[in-house]
């Protein structure tokens, strides 16, 4: 667990930075309730939010018994054609990333591509240039430790040395099994109770983000 002061914060892109999750749930239940399996929203956040695009898809390929090789694409339009229209921010986060004083990067299951067009639409693209990194970039994504041991890896901090930003189960169980300090974020549709266990903060605000951090 940390030792010493936090030198690099991790943080996750959907939930944390953009306020996608909302979208994402609403696009992706009523998508696969069309191709024959019916979830509701709060299935789809219970069952793969957080979690790879791959692992998603062969969720539901299993579900249905069949493979569904147009689900990549058919899922990016629908999902980006929400993004532009209704994408936004997570309130507060503009401030709480002006007033860090700590190396920050991004470390989401999501890929390349959705993560900058994410980050871009809401502004946050240029504060985290270069310092991106997607589950697409490792073998094992959440919430196995490799993507935050890898982002570490990649900037020099060792894992005891950073804290990670999540809003989901598998994003603070990966967090720990890398050995890193979890900052719980429960102001969007995760429960509070998903996020809270060993090594983890859980709040609600990203106006408290710094002094989290600090208090590290």
């Amino acid at each position: 667990m940390l030792r010493g002061p936090a030198r690099l914060v991790i943080f996750d892109c959907d939930g944390v930075l953009v306020d996608s999750e909302r979208l994402a749930v609403r696009v992706e239940a009523a998508l696969v309730t069309s191709l024959g399996w019916p979830l509701t929203e709060q299935d789809v956040l219970e069952r793969f939010v957080g979690r790879s695009d791959a692992y998603v898809q062969g969720e539901i390929e299993r579900a249905l018994g069949r493979p569904l090789p147009e689900w990549p694409e058919l899922y990016r339009r629908r999902m980006y054609r929400a993004f532009r229209s209704d994408l936004a921010a997570v309130p507060g986060i503009e401030a709480a990333l002006d007033e860090l004083t700590v190396p920050s990067c991004v470390a989401s299951s999501g890929t390349h591509d959705k993560i900058r067009l994410t980050l871009g639409l809401t502004g946050l693209l240029e504060r985290f240039e270069g310092r991106i990194f997607s589950g697409a970039d490792v073998e094992h994504p959440k919430p196995a430790p490799d993507l935050f041991l890898y982002a570490a890896a990649k900037l020099g901090v060792p894992p005891a040395a950073c804290v990670v930003v999540e809003d989901s189960r598998s994003g603070v169980q990966a967090a720990r099994a890398a050995g890193m300090r979890v900052l719980g974020y429960a102001g969007g549709l995760t429960p509070r109770e998903w996020l809270a266990g060993p090594g983890t903060v859980v709040f609600d605000d990203m106006a408290e983000l710094e002094a989290l951090i600090g208090s590290s």
